[in-house]
């Protein structure tokens, strides 16, 4: 299967990856591999983790508030937010 994530996904990764690493040394790559855990289970197992929306579906990360919301478009897994679970809820929505 393949990956794809969405721009805004993207950049929400690189803003949480820098925001940990300002907090303490090697705390952004522990977020990068929590993430990449994630992912590989997201791919290899696509219907494993619940559905929140019609279509869509949310992984939780272990250690950190986040969750990987992503949907499935025939063989692509795409990352529509790597979203703060103590944020604003479904702010991702109109991304669907």
């Amino acid at each position: 299967m393949k990956l794809r994530f969405l721009i805004l996904a993207q950049r929400e990764l690189d803003d949480a990856v820098a925001w940990y690493n300002e907090q303490a040394a090697e705390l952004g790559q522990e977020f990068l591999d929590e993430l990449d855990r994630v992912v590989r289970r997201a791919v290899t197992f696509p219907m494993s983790c619940p559905e929140i929306e019609p279509g869509v579906r949310r992984c939780l990360l272990a250690h950190f508030p986040y969750g990987l919301i992503y949907g499935v478009d025939g063989e692509t897994l795409v990352v529509v937010a790597v979203a703060h679970l103590h944020r604003e809820p479904r702010y991702w929505v109109d991304r669907i």
